[in-house]
C-alpha cells in the first residue's frame, strides 16, 4: 500500500463493499441528530434575529416577540405535518425534487433542485459562520479570524462525512443530544425560577434601545406590519433543515418511511419547544438585543452610550448566564454545546446535499460524478463540492452571520411551496382511482394537511421576498437562476450525447483501410514489442515513424534500424523547431484526409513503472500526444506497455492487499483462507 493509500485509509477508514450498504443505515436515535441538527441549531440564532428586527422600533416592540414565536411555531407544525405525508408517499429520497418533478413537471423539479442546492450551501455557511462568531467571542485570539476558523471547521466536517454517514452520525449524536438537554434544561429551570418569583434579569436588562431613525415616533399601521413581517421572516430561519429528512429517507433503517416520519415528529416537538421557550424567557428577563453593527443604539439607563468595547453576548448566552447565576458550570455547558451544535448543524446539509446530487446525476441534471459512492459508500464528490462552495461563501462574507442570513430561507421556502403543491396534485390524482373508503379518507386528510402547509408557506415566501429582497435575497434568487440554467444545460448536453451515440446501420461498415504507425524513439525492447503487436493486428499499411530533431541522433537511429532489419519501413518526420507532438498529429491527419473511410492506428510504446516518482520521469510526451490525438477524427491510439523491473513493486503491493485486523474475519470483511503450513510441517 502506497503513501497515498495509507493516508487515505487513516483519514477515511477501511473500504466498504457495496454489499455492506445496509450496515450504514441509521436507527432513529442516530438519524435524529444527523438530520435534525440544522433545524435544532436555529435556536442559537433565530431568536436573535427576531429581537434584532423588533429592536428597530425600540424595546416597546418586544411585546410582539412571543406572538411572532407562536406564528413561527404554527408554520413549523404545518410544514412538519406536510412532510410526514411526503416521506410516506415518496420514500426513495428525492424529497421535494421528486415530488415536484413527478407531479408538476421537470421544470418545477429543476427549480426545486436549484433552490435546495443553494439552501444547503447557505446552511453550511450560516451555521459555521455563527459557530465561528461564538469561537471568536470565547477565544480572543480567534477574533477577526472567523473566516479562517469557519473554513477549517468545514474541512473537518467534510473529512468526517467522507468516513461514512453512520460513523459521522455516531460522532455527532452526543453533542446534539447534549444541546437539547442543555437548552431545554435551561428553559425549564428558568420557568421554575419565574414561577417561584426569583427569575433574574439578563445582563442587558438595564440598558435602553434607541429606535432606528426610520421608526422613531409613533408607528403607523403599515410600518408596524412591515416591522413584524421582517421579524417573522427572520424567525422563519428556524424552519431550514426540516426538508432534509425527506431527502434522507433511504438512510433510515427499515421501516424507512415510518422511522423518518417519527423522526420528523420528534424534530418538530423539540425545535418548537426550544424556540418558543427561549423567546418567551428572554422577554421575561428583560433582554435588550440589537444588530452587532448598531451597538451605538444601546444606551445605559442614564442615557450614556455603552463603552466602545462592549460585547453583546448572544441571546442564549445571556439567558444561561442569568439563569445559572448560582451555578457557573451550567452557563459554560450551554455556551460550549451551542457552539458545537452550530458546527454540527452543517452536517444536515452534508447528508442531504450529496443524496440530492446523486439523484440529479441519475436524472442527467448534474455531472455523473456526483452519483458515485466513495470508499466508505458516501457520495464523496457531492460532499467535497458542498464543502468548497461553503468555504467560498464564508470567505466572501467574512463569516458574518447577519449578512449571510439575509440570503437564507428564500430557497427552502420556494421548495416548500412547490413540494406542497405537488403533494396536493399527488393526492388528487390518487383519489381519482382509489375506491376503498378508508384509504380515501386517509388521502383526503393528507390533502387537507398539505393544503394548509401550502397556505402557510406561500404567505411566508411572499413576506420573505418583500422584506428581504433588497437586503440580499436577490443574490439567492440569482444563484437559483444560475443553478437552474446550469442543470438545464447539463441535461441538454447528456441528451445530445445520447442522441449522437445511438447505433445505426452505418456503424457496421468496416474501414476500407487500416494505416498503422508505430512511434519510435530508439531501437530498444519497447519499440520492438510495439512493432510485433502492430504486425499481429495485420494492418493494410505498417510503418515506423521517427521525429528527427537532431542530425546526429537521427543518423544513429537510422543505422541501428537498418542493422536490425525489422522488415518495417522507417519514415522520418523532420522538425526544425524541435517539436515532437505536432509533426505526428499533422502526419496522421494527412493520412486520414487521403483516405476518409479508412482509419489510422497509432501505436505508442510506454514504460510501466512501480514508483510514483518514476512516472514523472517517463511517458510525458506520450500523454501529451494521446491528448492531442483524441480530438483527431479517424485516429485510433493504442498504448503498448513495457514493464520495467520496478513495476514488480506495484504488483507485490497489490498482492499483499490491505492489512487484516482483529475482528475482520468474524465480521465477514475477509474470507477464511487455509493457513499455509510451515516448512517443518511439510517435511514431516
Amino acid at each position: 500500500m502506497g503513501v497515498g493509500d495509507v493516508s487515505k485509509r487513516i483519514l477515511l477508514g477501511r473500504k466498504l463493499r457495496s454489499a455492506q450498504l445496509g450496515e450504514t443505515l441509521l436507527p432513529k436515535r442516530i438519524a435524529l441528530p444527523v438530520f435534525a441538527s440544522d433545524a435544532l441549531s436555529s435556536v442559537a440564532y433565530a431568536p436573535d434575529e427576531v429581537f434584532i428586527m423588533l429592536s428597530l422600533a425600540g424595546v416597546s416592540a418586544y411585546v410582539w416577540s412571543w406572538k411572532i414565536a407562536i406564528a413561527v411555531a404554527l408554520v413549523m407544525a404545518a410544514v412538519i405535518a406536510s412532510y410526514r405525508q411526503t416521506v410516506h408517499a415518496y420514500p426513495s429520497g428525492g424529497g421535494d425534487y421528486e415530488v415536484a418533478s413527478v407531479n408538476l413537471g421537470k421544470s418545477a423539479g429543476t427549480t426545486v433542485a436549484s433552490a435546495l442546492l443553494v439552501d444547503y450551501v447557505l446552511t453550511v455557511a450560516v451555521s459555521i459562520s455563527a459557530a465561528a462568531q461564538y469561537a471568536g467571542a470565547a477565544v480572543p485570539v480567534l477574533h477577526n479570524h472567523e473566516a479562517t476558523v469557519g473554513s477549517a471547521a468545514v474541512i473537518l466536517l467534510m473529512a468526517m462525512n467522507l468516513r461514512g454517514i453512520r460513523e459521522s452520525g455516531s460522532f455527532f449524536a452526543v453533542p446534539t443530544y447534549a444541546f437539547m438537554v442543555a437548552i431545554l434544561g435551561t428553559c425549564l429551570y428558568g420557568f421554575l425560577r419565574l414561577a417561584e418569583g426569583n427569575l433574574p434579569d439578563v445582563e442587558s436588562a438595564d440598558l435602553r434601545i434607541i429606535a432606528d431613525p426610520s421608526y422613531e415616533g409613533s408607528l403607523t399601521t403599515f410600518a408596524l406590519l412591515f416591522l413584524l413581517a421582517r421579524a417573522f421572516s427572520s424567525g422563519c430561519a428556524a424552519l431550514t433543515g426540516v426538508e432534509a429528512i425527506s431527502n434522507g429517507v433511504p438512510a433510515f433503517e427499515r421501516p424507512k418511511s415510518r422511522n423518518a416520519a417519527t423522526t420528523l415528529l420528534l424534530l418538530g416537538l423539540i425545535a418548537i419547544s426550544m424556540m418558543v421557550s427561549v423567546i418567551v424567557l428572554a422577554k421575561q428577563m428583560g433582554l435588550k438585543y440589537v444588530d452587532p453593527a448598531d451597538l451605538d443604539r444601546l444606551v445605559r439607563a442614564d442615557g450614556t452610550p455603552v463603552p466602545a468595547d462592549y460585547e453583546q453576548n448572544a441571546v442564549i448566552a445571556q439567558i444561561a448566564k442569568a439563569v445559572f447565576s448560582d451555578f457557573p458550570p451550567g452557563f459554560y455547558l450551554v455556551v460550549v454545546v451551542t457552539g458545537i451544535i452550530l458546527v454540527l448543524a452543517a452536517n444536515t446539509a452534508f447528508n442531504g446535499f450529496p443524496v440530492l446530487g446523486s439523484i440529479l446525476a441519475k436524472d442527467g441534471f448534474a455531472p455523473r460524478a456526483l452519483g458515485s459512492r466513495g470508499d466508505r459508500l458516501a457520495y464523496s464528490n457531492g460532499i467535497v463540492f458542498l464543502a468548497i462552495m461553503a468555504i467560498i461563501l464564508i470567505v466572501a462574507f467574512n463569516a458574518e452571520t447577519t449578512r449571510l442570513i439575509q440570503l437564507y430561507i428564500v430557497g427552502v421556502f420556494v421548495s416548500f411551496n412547490l413540494s406542497q403543491l405537488g403533494m396536493i396534485r399527488h393526492w388528487t390524482r390518487a383519489l381519482s382511482t382509489e375506491r376503498d373508503p378508508a384509504v380515501r379518507r386517509r388521502m383526503q386528510r393528507s390533502r387537507v394537511i398539505n393544503t394548509i402547509g401550502l397556505s402557510f408557506t406561500a404567505v411566508v415566501l411572499v413576506i420573505v421576498l418583500i422584506t428581504k429582497f433588497l437586503a440580499g435575497a436577490w443574490i439567492t434568487i440569482l444563484a437559483m437562476g444560475f443553478f437552474y440554467a446550469l442543470m438545464t444545460a447539463i441535461r441538454k448536453h447528456y441528451d445530445r450525447v445520447a442522441d449522437e451515440l445511438v447505433a445505426d446501420e452505418g456503424d457496421k461498415i468496416l474501414p476500407t483501410k487500416v494505416h498503422a504507425i508505430v512511434l519510435v524513439s530508439k531501437v530498444h525492447k519497447p519499440t520492438l514489442r510495439a512493432l510485433a503487436f502492430a504486425k499481429a493486428t495485420r494492418p493494410n499499411v505498417l510503418e515506423a515513424i521517427y521525429v528527427a530533431t537532431d542530425p546526429h541522433d537521427t543518423n544513429a537511429l537510422v543505422d541501428a534500424w537498418e542493422r536490425r532489419n525489422t522488415g518495417v519501413p522507417l519514415k522520418l518526420l523532420h522538425s526544425p523547431y524541435r517539436e515532437l507532438v505536432n509533426p505526428i498529429v499533422a502526419y496522421a491527419t494527412e493520412i486520414r484526409k487521403a483516405n476518409p473511410r479508412g482509419v489510422v492506428a497509432v501505436y505508442i510504446p510506454e514504460y510501466v513503472v512501480g514508483r510514483w516518482w518514476e512516472q514523472l520521469l517517463h511517458n510525458q510526451t506520450a500523454l501529451r500526444l494521446k491528448g492531442r490525438l483524441l480530438f483527431t477524427p479517424g485516429v485510433m491510439v493504442t498504448s503498448v506497455p513495457y514493464q520495467l523491473s520496478s513495476s514488480q513493486i506495484a504488483v507485490e503491493r497489490e498482492e499483499r492487499g490491505p492489512r487484516v485486523k482483529a475482528g475482520d474475519l468474524r465480521s465477514g470483511r475477509v474470507s477464511e483462507q487455509p493457513e499455509p503450513r510451515s516448512r517443518g510441517q511439510i517435511n514431516r
